[in-house]
């Protein structure tokens, strides 16, 4: 393929990709995204560290020149070379496995293993903040006061979206700790805007080995038989090694509970899409009608706020 076509292919990709995609670099895997395009250069921006760097036609050329000479090496690749290979892999005609790049004249354009998909690109705050808005926009749609009521695929969706957004914040919640500990004396609570923390000990106990036990408890004359017991791991071993039944050493309780066993991302994001497409299409009165009512619910959270 001429040089201009490559670079028309290139530009192409680079133009169709889906807002949030990421690139990652081969060797280092530093993800980043196409800014912009130009007829000179590819505007990219590097997501660990929030650098834009222009990527030269002039050096895609040279790094298409070596691969008509041949493959290339992924672990040889320079540092800031990386970068021009990832987006190279976009084109027609070039493709890339674990080891070297290449020119393929079978590849397909837009396929690169360096690609990460929009949906796959987010960090798990923006996969919180976008599990809880469709979790908002179903509970705007569905009387959720009565789950009896509703269909089981909207009942399952329920389920799925309140666990995801359980679990996903959750983890921020956890992410959160420990510059939260950092920043808090002993007895000292820090305010927020929508609470309080407050810095707490928790003593957690287990038991030292059984010699030191057993030699504390000899020094003060207390029997050994007053602590000894049951052991539940060494009762499953013999549980599974003779014909001993379980009912015969166990009580068993049968506990019912609903397992989430999988999660369409691809139908969330999409349905992500579909919702930030119609607060985009917002104009006019019902916009600006919608951007008074949240001013409204924000000054009045700021008056109870005040009063507290």
């Amino acid at each position: 393929m001429e040089p201009d076509d490559t670079w028309a292919s290139i530009r192409r990709q680079c133009e169709g990709l889906e807002p949030g995609t990421e690139l990652l670099t081969p060797v280092s895997e530093r993800p980043f995204e196409v800014e912009r395009t130009d007829d000179d250069r590819i505007v990219v921006r590097f997501g660990d560290s929030g650098e834009t760097r222009p990527l030269w036609r002039e050096q895609f050329v040279v790094f298409l020149e070596q691969l008509d000479d041949g493959e290339v090496s992924i672990d040889h690749l320079q540092p800031g070379v990386e970068p021009y290979a990832s987006v190279v892999t976009l084109a027609d005609e070039y493709a890339a496995d674990d080891e070297v790049i290449r020119y393929d004249t079978d590849g397909s354009a837009g396929e690169s293993p360096f690609l990460v998909p929009a949906a796959d690109a987010r960090n798990p705050p923006e996969r919180v903040h976008d599990d809880a808005l469709l979790l908002a926009a179903l509970l705007e749609e569905l009387d959720a006061d009565e789950p009896t009521a509703l269909d089981t695929d909207s009942l399952t969706d329920l389920y799925v979206l309140a666990s995801d957004v359980q679990h996903g914040s959750d983890r921020v919640r956890r992410s959160a700790r420990e510059p939260l500990l950092e920043r808090l004396g002993p007895d000292q609570e820090l305010h927020g805007r929508y609470g309080t923390v407050r810095r707490t000990t928790r003593e957690r106990r287990q038991p030292k080995d059984a010699e030191t036990i057993f030699a504390a408890l000899d020094e003060r004359g207390i029997p050994r038989e007053w602590v000894t017991g049951v052991d539940r791991d060494k009762l499953d071993v013999v549980l599974a090694v003779t014909d001993l039944e379980e009912p015969e050493v166990y009580d068993i309780e049968e506990d019912v509970y609903v397992q989430k066993t999988g999660v369409d991302e691809d139908e969330k994001y999409s349905r992500l899409q579909g919702i930030a497409d119609r607060i985009d299409d917002l104009e006019g009165a019902e916009g600006e009608e919608l951007r008074d009512e949240l001013d409204d619910i924000e000054d009045r959270l700021e008056e109870a706020l005040s009063a507290d």
